[in-house]
C-alpha cells in the first residue's frame, strides 16, 4: 500500500485513473500523503483536499480497495499543517534550555518562558523552541522554498487534543461511513517531541514536564537538570538517559494513547511508525507495529543490513506485532534512497523485510506527479513514473503472497533477543541471522510485565523462547534484574559476546534447529511457519555472489513454492543440491502432518 504523494492541482478524473493504474499493476491499496508541492489554494483539509479526498476513497471503495489516511501535511506528525499552534499559541512546541548567568547579572527570561530551577550561575527554564514541520506548498512562484508550519507541542495534552479535533474529528465527519471498511487505519508519522528543531543544545520539554519527569522516574529529578546540560558531572550519562526514558513515556502518555484510544473507538487502526528505527516501546501503541527504510541507510551487499539501528527495524516491527497480538506489521521502504535506486534494490529491500517477518510495504512513494521540483524531493517514485512500472505487476503478486505468508501464521522460534523498550541491539542478532537462528526481540518491559518465566524458557503470546539472548551493555532494573536472575538460574540465559562461534555454540544445545545449513553461509537468511496446514520456509541470500549448499529439516520432503504466475502452485525441490542466486528469494513448503507440533 504505497505512500500516494498528493503533490500537484489535484483533478478528479486524474485520480481515478492513476487508482485503475494502480489496481492494474497490483496494487490494491494506497496511503494518501499530502505532499510538498500542491497548491496553495489546496491547505491541509481544506474543502478542496477533502472534495478530492472523497473522489479518491469512494473509488476505492468501489473498487474493493483499501485506504489509510494520513494524519498529517507534511511530517513530522502533531501539528495539522500548523492548525494547532494557529488554533492556540501556547501549544507551540516547547524545550528545555539554560541560561548562565555572569555574577551580578540579573536573569532575564526570553518571551514566554518559565524558570524551572537555579543552580548558582545556571538557570534551567523551559521556552518556546524554533521548531518546524515540513509542509506541503512551495512559498514562491518558482517553487524553490518550501512553507515550514510550526510544530506542535505534542508533550501537552491540550495541544494533542486540539490536534485530534481538528485531524480525526473531521476524518470522522467526512469519511466515516467508510472506517473499519475501506479506510484501514490513519497513519501517525514519526512523531517527536522537539518537531524539526533548528536549534541544538535543547532537550524535549513543556510546561510542567519536570514533574512528569519526576513521576515516572519515581524521585524527583529537578537536582540532575544540570546533567543535561553539563555531560562531565558524575553520572550525567545515567540522568541523560533517565530523562530520555521518561520522555518516551510521557510521549506515550500524550501522543499515542490517545492516537490509539480514538482510532480504536472508530474501528480503526493507529499505523505509522515511532521516530527512531529501533524504538519497540512505542510499538505497543500501534495496532500496525511500523518502521521506516530510508535515506539508503540499508542497503544490499553493505555492513548496513546487518550491523546499526536502522538493521534492527524489520525484526523490531515483526516481533512487536507477535508479542502484542496484532494481525499486521509494516515497513516504509524506499523513502529517499535517490535517482539512483534500482529495481534490484527494491526487491532486495522488500525481500530483506519479508525474511524479518514483515507483512505489509509501504512503497515509498507513488507521486501524483512528477513535474518540475516535485521529481526531487525525496525521490525515487518508485510506481508509474519508475522505469519498472511494466515489470511491477509480477513483483506486486509475489509481495501479496509472501505478505500473506506472514500474516496470522505461527512462527517457529525458539530465541528471544532483549531489548531495552527504546534500542533493539544488532550485534547478537548479526551472529543469529549469519546463523541461520531466527529470533524474536523481547521487550524488556513486556518480559516484566506479561511474560512467564519457567524452567523452559520465556512463555510470551504463544511463543517459548528456550535461550534468551542479553548483551551486555543492556541496564538492569532491580525487576528486570529478578527476571534476568531466574533465566540465569534455569540456564537460560545467554550474555553475547564478541566471540561470535562461541555465543552459537552457546544457544545450539537450547533450541531446536529445524533447519541446519552445509557448508555455513552467512548470506543466508531463514524463517520459518505454520499456516494453513503448511510449512513454509523463506530463504534469502542476502548478498549478491551466488550460494550452494545442503539443506536438512525435519519436514521432508519440502517443495518450492512459487510465487509468481505459474501453472503450478510448487515444483520440485532438491534440499542436497540448494543454489541461490545473488539477491534470490526462495520459498520452500512442506504439509503439516500429525505427527508435527506447533
Amino acid at each position: 500500500m504505497p505512500f500516494w504523494f498528493w503533490n500537484d492541482r489535484l483533478d478528479a478524473a486524474e485520480i481515478v485513473r492513476q487508482i485503475d493504474d494502480f489496481q492494474s499493476h497490483g496494487v490494491f491499496g494506497f496511503v494518501i500523503h499530502p505532499r510538498m508541492g500542491l497548491p496553495r489554494d489546496i491547505g491541509f483539509l481544506s474543502e478542496p483536499m477533502l472534495a478530492m479526498m472523497h473522489v479518491a476513497i469512494e473509488a476505492a471503495a468501489a473498487r474493493r480497495m483499501k485506504v489509510i489516511l494520513y494524519d498529517e501535511g507534511m511530517y513530522p506528525s502533531g501539528s495539522a499543517s500548523g492548525q494547532v499552534v494557529a488554533a492556540d499559541p501556547l501549544f507551540h512546541c516547547r524545550c528545555i534550555d539554560r541560561i548562565v548567568t555572569q555574577p551580578g547579572q540579573a536573569l532575564a527570561l526570553p518571551s514566554g518562558a518559565n524558570l524551572i530551577a537555579s543552580f548558582g550561575d545556571l538557570h534551567v527554564i523551559d521556552r518556546l523552541v524554533d521548531s518546524v514541520i515540513r509542509g506541503i506548498h512551495f512559498v514562491d512562484d518558482a517553487e524553490t522554498i518550501e512553507h515550514e508550519p510550526p510544530a506542535g507541542d505534542i508533550l501537552n495534552p491540550q495541544a494533542v487534543k486540539t490536534f485530534i479535533k481538528i485531524v480525526h474529528e473531521r476524518f470522522a465527519r467526512e469519511f466515516g461511513e467508510h472506517f473499519g471498511k475501506t479506510i484501514m487505519g490513519i497513519f501517525t508519522d514519526e512523531p517527536n517531541a522537539l518537531g524539526r528543531s533548528r536549534e541544538r543544545g535543547i532537550w524535549p520539554g513543556t510546561k510542567g514536564i519536570v514533574h512528569e519527569v519526576s513521576r515516572l522516574l519515581g524521585e524527583d529529578f529537578t537536582p540532575h537538570l544540570p546533567c543535561l546540560f553539563d555531560e562531565s558531572l558524575p553520572g550525567a550519562l545515567v540522568q541523560r538517559a533517565r530523562y530520555r526514558s521518561a520522555i518516551r513515556q510521557r510521549l506515550e502518555e500524550t501522543w499515542y494513547r490517545p492516537l490509539q484510544s480514538w482510532c480504536r473507538e472508530h474501528e480503526l487502526w493507529l499505523m505509522g511508525h515511532p521516530d527512531h528505527a529501533d524504538d519497540i516501546g512505542s510499538q505497543r501503541y500501534f495496532d500496525v507495529p511500523g518502521q521506516d527504510l530510508v535515506w539508503r541507510w540499508v542497503l544490499p551487499d553493505r555492513e548496513s543490513s546487518l550491523e546499526g539501528p536502522e538493521s534492527t527495524q524489520a525484526k523490531c516491527s515483526s516481533s512487536a506485532m507477535i508479542h502484542l497480538g496484532r494481525t499486521r506489521n509494516s515497513n516504509e521502504f524506499c523513502g529517499a534512497y535517490g535517482h539512483e535506486l534500482t529495481f534490484d534494490e527494491m526487491r532486495w529491500l522488500a525481500h530483506w523485510c519479508f525474511v524479518r517477518g514483515v507483512n505489509l510495504l509501504i512503497p515509498h512513494a507513488f507521486y501524483y506527479s512528477v513535474r518540475g521540483p516535485r521529481r526531487d524531493e525525496r525521490p525515487p517514485d518508485v510506481g508509474p513514473n519508475s522505469a519498472w512500472w511494466d515489470a511491477f505487476r509480477p513483483f506486486a503478486d509475489a509481495c501479496r503472497r509472501l505478505s500473506w505468508i506472514n500474516t496470522d501464521s505461527k512462527h517457529v522460534c525458539e530465541v528471544a533477543v532483549l531489548a531495552d523498550p527504546s534500542a533493539c541491539p544488532w550485534r547478537a542478532a548479526k551472529d543469529l541471522y549469519e546463523a541461520q537462528i531466527d529470533f524474536n526481540y523481547l521487550d524488556t518491559r513486556q518480559l516484566i510485565e506479561e511474560a512467564v518465566v519457567s524452567d523452559e524458557g520465556v512463555h510470551l503470546a504463544g511463543m517459548c523462547y528456550r535461550a534468551v539472548v542479553m548483551e551486555p551493555d543492556l541496564i538492569l532494573s532491580p525487576a528486570l534484574s529478578d527476571k534476568i536472575d531466574v533465566l540465569r538460574a534455569e540456564g537460560r540465559l545467554i550474555t553475547w559476546g564478541e566471540d561470535s562461534a562461541s555465543f552459537v555454540t552457546e544457544i545450539q544445545p537450547l533450541v531446536s534447529r529445524d533447519v541446519v545449513i552445509d557448508p555455513p553461509q552467512p548470506a543466508l537468511r531463514v524463517r520459518h511457519v505454520i499456516k494453513a496446514g503448511w510449512h513454509f520456509y523463506l530463504l534469502l541470500n542476502e548478498r549478491r555472489d551466488p550460494i550452494a549448499f545442503r539443506l536438512h529439516s525435519p519436514q521432508m520432503p519440502l517443495v518450492r513454492v512459487n510465487l509468481l504466475h505459474d501453472d503450478a502452485a510448487t515444483s520440485e525441490f532438491s534440499s542436497d543440491d540448494v543454489r541461490l542466486a545473488g539477491h534470490e528469494m526462495l520459498v520452500l513448503g512442506c504439509a503439516v502432518t500429525a505427527s508435527d507440533s506447533d
